[in-house]
């Protein structure tokens, strides 16, 4: 894609909001808040990353006194952990919240950018779009 303006909003996408490891701790402290309970391996399903590097993110926010970390058993054998988002983190969270919907809508708007570059009729879209949906059915 070598429009400016795709370029422009790459560059900003790129500069202005938040990296893509930022993002994944964004993610993780939004799924915590929900769901207080989760696993690593669920977290690591859930947003496409490594368990290793769940633990890593999980270990830096507790570090830095953003999540609470407390395990209890549930059962003779088992330990489990809870998740629990400190005040700093939610403020934390808070503030990340804008600059993650920042970065969503300059994505949104690239891959606008890049659907009107490719000169397809709205039928042709629509066909890919009903294509893509039935792909999807079938998984």
């Amino acid at each position: 894609m070598n429009s400016p303006m795709y370029r422009l909003m790459a560059m900003v996408v790129e500069h202005t909001s938040l990296s893509k490891n930022e993002e994944i701790r964004f993610l993780v402290m939004r799924t915590v808040e929900a769901h207080p309970y989760v696993t690593q391996r669920e977290l690591s399903t859930k947003l496409g990353v490594s368990v290793g590097r769940i633990n890593y993110c999980l270990k830096a926010l507790g570090e830095k006194g953003w999540i609470k970390i407390e395990n209890f058993r549930t059962s003779e054998t088992k330990w489990r952990y809870m998740y629990v988002l400190t005040p700093a983190g939610i403020i934390q969270k808070t503030s990340m919240t804008g600059k993650f919907i920042e970065r969503k809508l300059l994505e949104y708007k690239l891959l606008q950018e890049e659907i009107k570059s490719l000169g397809l009729t709205d039928l042709e879209l629509e066909q890919i779009a009903r294509r893509d949906e039935l792909q999807t059915s079938k998984i």
